[in-house]
C-alpha cells in the first residue's frame, strides 16, 4: 500500500492555508496548516513530513523575505532532506535564485495557479524520497563497513623492526588515495593490512569490498569484476552488478592479482585508467571511483617479468608497495599472537582464556610456521579445543617435530596387478606411507607453479582452502 505524503503549510494568512488544505485534500495528500512559524521546529520532532509550503513574509507589511529565509535555514538544519517549496506576494528572479541557494527546493508567487503548484509540489516530494532512500543508503553502508572492518576479529600486532616499519608506511600511505600494493607470503595478513589501509583512509564509512581473483574463473573474470546485463549470456537471467560498481566510492581489495592472465590483466588495466566500466552486454559505461588495494604472494622478481605481468599495469596499482615479512622473521611477535588469538577463542567456545606453558613456547618460537600467522592462528584454535587443563602444552598444537622434516624411508614396494589387462600390467607404489606421497606430490605442484596456490590447488583437483589446510598440516 502506497503511503500517503504529508505537507505542512506554513503562512499566516488563513484564506491561503484554507484553499491550500483544500487542494491537497482533493490531490490524497495529507496537509497540516499552522499560522506560526515558531512552531516549526516542534511540529518537525512530532512528525515526518514529506514536504513543507512555507512563506516569506510573516510580520505585517514585512516584504523582504527575511523571515522565510531565517525558517528555511532551521528547516534545512533540522532535517535536511525535507524539502521547502517558498512562497510570497512579492517575489523576483534575484530572491528565487537566493532561495535556492539557501536549500529551498523551489519558489512559486500568490496567488498561485493550481496546476503549477501542484507540479512543483510534486517534484518536491520526489526530492523528499531520493534524499530519503539516499540517507538510507548511506546508513546502510556505513553500517556495513562498520560490520566488516570492527566485526572481524583481526588485529595488526607486532613489535618487531620488520613490523614497525610496516605501521610506518601504513601511518603515511593509509590516509592518502595511492594504490597499493601488498606483497607477502600466504598467511602473513595481506587482507588484515588491506583493511587497516581502509580503516585509516578517507573512505572509512564507504564499503571494502574484496575479490579474490585466484578464485574467479577466466570465463567469469568480467562478470564478476564488471557486472553483466540480463541476457547477455546463458546464465543471466538478471542485471548483475560488478564488483567495481559495488566498491564505487570505498575500497576496492584485489587478493592474488598476481594469477591473473595477461589478456584479463589488460582489460583490468583499461577499467583503472578510464574510470568507467561497461558490464557484459551491456554499452552505457559506467563511472566508477574506487581506491584500489591489491595483494599477491608472487615475489617481486616474478612481478617484473613481462611474459607474466603486465608492467603499466604494475605500475599502476604499486604507488606504494609493502612487503609483509614471513612470521619466521618476527618470531618475537609470536607470544603477542598466541594471546590476542586465545582470547578470540576463548570468546568464541565460552571457555576461560589459557596460557602457554614455558616449556612450549621456546618449541613455538623455534617453528618456522610455513603457513605464517593464519597457521599460528588454526593451530592456537586446535589448542583450545584439544586442550585439557587451563595449559596450552606443546602437543597441543599438533606441530611436527621440525618444520623441514624429511618423509619417512619409504616401504618396500608393492606390485599390484591390473584386472583385465594381463599379468605384466602393475602399479607399482613406491611407498606405504599415503602422507609421504601425498606431502611429495603437494611439493610438486607448489613448485611446479612457483608457489601459485590457486593453480596448485587446480593441478592436484582440490579447492584452495583444502590445500591450505593440507600445507599446514605437512608443514609446506
Amino acid at each position: 500500500m502506497t503511503k500517503q505524503p504529508r505537507v505542512l503549510v506554513v503562512d499566516d494568512d488563513e484564506d491561503i492555508l484554507v484553499a491550500a488544505r483544500l487542494m491537497l485534500k482533493r490531490e490524497g495528500i495529507l496537509c497540516h496548516t499552522e499560522p506560526r512559524p515558531d512552531r516549526i521546529p516542534q511540529l518537525l520532532q512530532e512528525g515526518a513530513f514529506d514536504a513543507v509550503l512555507l512563506d516569506m513574509n510573516f510580520a505585517i507589511g514585512a516584504n523582504t523575505g527575511r523571515e522565510g529565509f531565517q525558517w528555511l535555514k532551521r528547516i534545512v538544519e533540522l532535517d535536511p532532506a525535507l524539502s521547502v517549496v517558498l512562497i510570497t506576494a512579492y517575489g523576483d528572479v534575484g530572491t528565487a535564485v537566493e532561495a535556492m541557494k539557501q536549500g529551498a527546493a523551489d519558489f512559486v508567487l500568490k496567488p498561485w495557479q493550481n496546476e503549477r503548484l501542484l507540479a512543483t509540489l510534486s517534484s518536491a516530494l520526489k526530492l523528499t524520497a531520493s534524499r530519503r532512500e539516499a540517507e538510507q543508503a548511506n546508513a546502510t553502508t556505513k553500517e556495513l563497513a562498520s560490520a566488516t572492518l570492527d566485526g572481524t576479529p583481526n588485529a595488526i600486532i607486532g613489535g618487531a623492526p620488520a613490523m614497525a616499519r610496516i605501521f610506518a608506511l601504513l601511518d603515511r600511505a593509509a590516509p592518502t588515495e595511492a594504490n597499493v600494493l601488498i606483497l607477502g607470503e600466504n598467511g602473513t595478513g595481506k587482507e588484515v593490512i588491506a583493511r587497516e589501509i581502509h580503516r585509516r583512509s578517507r573512505r572509512r564509512d564507504r564499503v571494502f569490498v574484496s575479490v579474490d581473483l585466484g578464485s574467479v574463473s577466466e570465463s567469469l573474470f568480467e562478470s564478476e569484476l564488471f557486472g553483466h546485463k540480463k541476457g547477455a549470456f546463458t546464465d543471466a537471467k538478471e542485471d548483475r552488478v560488478g564488483r567495481l560498481v559495488a566498491a564505487n566510492g570505498g575500497t576496492l581489495f584485489l587478493d592474488e592479482i598476481g594469477n591473473l592472465p595477461l589478456y584479463l590483466q589488460s582489460k583490468l588495466l583499461s577499467v583503472l585508467e578510464q574510470r568507467v566500466v561497461i558490464p557484459v552486454g551491456g554499452t552505457k559505461p559506467v563511472a566508477i571511483d574506487v581506491r584500489l588495494v591489491s595483494a599477491t604472494n608472487m615475489p617481486p622478481e616474478q612481478l617484473s617479468r613481462e611474459d607474466v605481468f603486465r608492467q603499466d599495469l604494475l605500475y599502476r596499482i604499486n604507488t606504494v608497495e609493502l612487503h609483509l615479512p614471513p612470521l619466521r622473521d618476527r618470531a618475537e611477535d609470536i607470544p603477542a599472537l598466541i594471546d590476542y588469538f586465545v582470547a578470540i577463542y576463548a570468546r568464541k567456545y565460552n571457555m576461560p582464556p589459557k596460557k602457554v606453558s614455558p616449556a612450549a613456547l621456546p618449541r613455538l618460537l623455534a617453528y618456522r610456521w610455513p603457513g605464517n600467522v593464519r597457521a599460528l592462528r588454526h593451530a592456537v584454535e586446535r589448542a583450545m579445543i584439544l586442550s585439557a587443563g587451563p595449559v596450552l602444552e606443546a602437543d597441543d598444537f599438533s606441530l611436527p617435530s621440525t618444520a623441514g622434516q624429511t618423509p619417512p624411508a619409504a616401504a618396500p614396494a608393492l606390485a599390484v596387478a591390473g584386472r583385465g589387462q594381463g599379468a605384466d600390467a602393475a602399479l607399482v607404489l613406491d611407498t606405504l606411507d599415503l602422507e609421504a606421497v601425498e606431502r611429495e606430490a603437494i611439493r610438486k605442484a607448489l613448485a611446479k607453479h612457483q608457489g601459485n596456490i590457486s593453480h596448485a590447488a587446480q593441478d592436484l583437483g582440490i579447492t584452495r582452502a583444502s590445500l591450505y589446510r593440507r600445507m599446514e598440516k605437512h608443514g609446506l
